[in-house]
């Protein structure tokens, strides 16, 4: 048996009933990595002591029968911009490179108490800006199904990770489609959740507004099996929301009869690979085949959401990077003199060009004289778009879209023209806008071979019907119970 292809839920099945034990799936998953990070670079820091350690701890625990997650004993990765305690967390940037925290982030404490094996930190693009993951200090990470391609980002070593059987599953952030991107073009199941429903204490802070953590997973079983783990009310985070229901596997349903599936007819516009768009519109048909109502509908104001995200995205972002300024922790430039060089010569030096980018932009809008002509218009842009979704769904309960215009780009393709690559992200930074929750599932491949993924956004707190309709897909189109 090939331990490797289990999904998340099989093997964590496979442990609880002594087939398999947490020590050997940890083996295998080391051994994997090994072999494949000289070709992908999915992982910043690999923790191969530390995992064998828990796995052997784990495994005990499960044998007393003090863990019953579905998930115990088995092997992850974290996207490095989540605190671990005491374990190196860089947010892949030279500035946080020496960086080690002294708590750990509360969706990673819910996978520790869930029994999971946390193998080590997942590449990334700097403080997650970035759509390739080739804004790394520790340079990009390769897509598992052709190396000269990306993977996407800003969770793109996450993705490649989970696509390259390095772990059974991943934790990113989306900040602007940051997970579901990626696991489009890695040919991998992502989902963010709705705002609020994961705890962003220990999340290392893009936009404030628009961040949240959600899981990267194989299929959508092990998807809800994630979310189910790391969702939670927390109250060190005041944006956290406190739900009734937190299962999300009991969506795991073979029924989309008199689901209302709405395809926005905005998306599928000249900028839209045809390939996208033919893998796309047959997803469709196959929901329609299974009892669901697809229809198109306008959507409206899908051109102003990218000029309103990234002047929110930025301004956000221009004040939370204030606090790596050399003082505290993280990266100091060794000669300086005073302190205001210091300051300046710590983040010259410590952010890329991206990061400096997006500061530039979000101080300018939040400057005297500009404010209201960019940042508060932004937010009412934010606010109309919002009122267009909901608008949206008094018609449909799911929106059916690509989750990026074309299939994985060349390496060294996007970096070049960064308003290309921001543009990347047409489909995926409404859904962070309007706080609503989206999955990516993939729906084929391209004549390259590479992945594409298909988008379905739900109204607030409707993660289950997303699941439920990426399951129905899942297994119309074959995949194995």
């Amino acid at each position: 048996m090939d331990i490797l292809s289990l999904s998340a839920v099989e093997l964590g099945k496979k442990i609880k009933a002594g087939e398999i034990s947490a020590m050997e799936a940890t083996k295998a998953s080391l051994a994997q990595i090994a072999a494949e990070e000289p070709r992908i670079h999915g992982y910043v820091t690999v923790d191969e002591e530390g995992a064998l350690k828990q796995a052997e701890e784990i495994q005990k625990r499960i044998e007393n029968k003090e863990l019953t997650s579905p998930l115990a004993g088995v092997p992850t990765a974290i996207k490095d911009n989540m605190c671990i305690k005491g374990q190196l967390t860089t947010c892949s940037s030279k500035i946080l490179s020496n960086f080690k925290p002294t708590y750990t982030a509360e969706a990673v404490k819910n996978l520790q108490k869930a029994g999971a094996v946390i193998l080590g930190k997942t590449n990334m693009d700097e403080f997650a800006m970035g759509s390739t993951t080739e804004t790394s200090y520790f340079g990009p990470t390769m897509n598992p199904h052709d190396t000269n391609h990306v993977p996407g980002g800003s969770s793109g070593g996450s993705c490649a990770a989970v696509a390259a059987r390095e772990c059974y599953y991943s934790l990113g952030s989306d900040t602007g489609g940051s997970i579901r991107q990626p696991s489009s073009f890695c040919g991998v199941v992502g989902m963010k959740p709705t705002y609020g429903t994961v705890s962003r204490y220990g999340l290392i802070a893009y936009g404030s507004s628009l961040d949240q953590i959600g899981p990267i997973t194989k299929d959508v079983t092990d998807c809800a099996a994630v979310l189910t783990a790391i969702a939670s009310w927390d109250k060190k985070d005041s944006t956290s929301v406190k739900r009734a229901d937190y299962d999300f596997t009991s969506a795991l349903t073979e029924d989309v009869k008199g689901l209302r599936v709405g395809i926005p007819t905005d998306y599928f516009t000249d900028g839209l690979n045809l390939e996208v768009a033919g893998a796309i519109r047959a997803a469709a048909r196959v929901l329609a085949e299974n009892g669901a109502v697809v229809e198109e509908f306008d959507l409206s104001l899908v051109k102003y959401a990218i000029p309103a995200y990234y002047v929110i995205a930025s301004a956000e972002a221009s004040s939370n990077l204030e606090r790596f300024d050399g003082v505290k922790y993280g990266y100091r430039t060794p000669e300086y003199e005073g302190l205001h060089n210091m300051y300046k010569k710590t983040r010259s030096e410590g952010f890329g060009a991206e990061v400096k980018r997006r500061i530039m932009l979000g101080s300018f809008v939040l400057s005297s004289g500009y404010y209201d002509a960019y940042y508060l218009k932004a937010l009412r842009t934010k606010a109309l778009i919002k009122a267009a979704f909901d608008k949206a769904f008094e018609s449909y309960d799911v929106i059916l879209a690509p989750a990026a215009p074309t299939t994985a780009p060349e390496l060294g393709k996007s970096l070049s023209d960064p308003l290309k690559m921001y543009l990347s992200d047409i489909y995926t930074v409404s859904v962070n806008l309007a706080g609503l929750p989206g999955l990516s599932i993939p729906v084929g491949k391209d004549k390259k071979g590479l992945p594409i993924g298909m988008q379905l956004i739900g109204n607030h707190f409707q993660e289950k019907t997303l699941l439920r309709a990426a399951y129905t897909y899942e297994r119309a189109t074959g995949k194995e119970a």
